[in-house]
């Protein structure tokens, strides 16, 4: 059996592959699913060790790398026409290009070319061998090790088999900051129906799509409560079981905005201890209203299936 510091080395080396194939391809369309396969990685999980090593998204590198390459168009082969540019690089239209290298820069394409660009040039986050972006194993590990010790710091967990949990819920599709006011119709429903007072209240999001990899007006999420008792829908609300299953359960006590470095943290800690996410989807459990909390802070349980 590998031990961890052989599979964080070939972490870093399926990274590197990933991004290699992004820079030879940049004027191609890059698709997730075939970065991640390159890098020998499922696109869910890539995600999450691209942007904790790298320190962006995979599409936020994309985008960056292509600008980059477009600067260095605009410096040194001045005699390219923009339009032949935008489309070297796989943008969509002239418009689209102008629009996203300006605000990478502040200035338009046009505006960089007649002026000495040297001043608006962007500092890579990696490191560079010969102009492409390397990923080292010291950056690795450092950035995994930062990611762990808050874990370690936030987190209380386990792995256990989580019953089945009986619920009602309600479909959410678009901006996962919506989800809010999803929760709020389902309260409405549930408070007359005394569930909102019933021992042991829970209430559930659970993520059909990584946010990560779909896009925002295209994210599934339901809005849940645990049901005690059988209960009657009716409307919007539909009934749900999740099934038995084991999970690796994280009790976090954390505050909204930490919501993403919790789940970017539990997601390590899988990896790093060998455990692998099943197909069902993951899902938080909430034991509170974070308003009622004296550091307005959710507890709440983050629980990533595992085979």
């Amino acid at each position: 059996m590998k031990n961890i510091q052989q599979v964080r080395k070939e972490h870093v080396a399926r990274i590197n592959n990933a991004i290699l194939y992004i820079e030879k391809n940049l004027s191609e369309k890059l698709v997730l699913n075939s970065i991640a396969k390159k890098a020998y990685f499922s696109p869910f999980h890539f995600h999450r060790v691209f942007s904790l090593v790298v320190g962006e998204t995979v599409n936020n590198f994309i985008i960056r790398k292509r600008i980059e390459k477009a600067a260095s168009f605009l410096m040194h082969q001045k005699e390219t026409p923009i339009t032949e540019i935008s489309t070297i690089l796989g943008f969509a239209s002239l418009s689209s290009f102008s629009r996203t290298f300006k605000k990478f820069y502040g200035i338009s394409p046009l505006e960089f070319k007649e002026l000495s660009p040297n001043k608006f040039s962007k500092i890579c986050k990696t490191e560079s061998k010969k102009g492409q972006v390397v990923v080292s194993f010291e950056q690795y590990i450092c950035n995994i090790n930062n990611s762990i010790k808050w874990f370690e710091m936030n987190a209380e967990v386990t792995v256990q088999n989580v019953k089945e949990i009986q619920m009602a819920y309600i479909s959410h599709i678009g901006e996962m900051e919506k989800i809010g006011e999803v929760f709020n119709r389902l309260i409405q429903w549930a408070t007359p129906k005394g569930l909102m007072n019933q021992d042991n209240l829970r209430l559930l999001s659970i993520y059909h799509d990584s946010p990560k990899i779909t896009s925002p007006d295209a994210i599934r999420m339901s809005a849940a409560i645990v049901l005690n008792a059988a209960t009657s829908v009716e409307g919007e609300v539909s009934l749900k079981v999740i099934n038995p299953t084991k999970c690796i359960v994280s009790r976090f006590e954390i505050t909204p905005n930490e919501f993403q470095q919790a789940w970017e943290s539990s997601f390590v800690w899988m990896s790093e201890n060998g455990y692998k996410k099943s197909e069902q989807d993951p899902f938080e459990i909430y034991y509170n209203n974070c308003q009622d909390h004296p550091e307005n802070k959710f507890i709440v349980d983050i629980c990533i299936p595992i085979v």
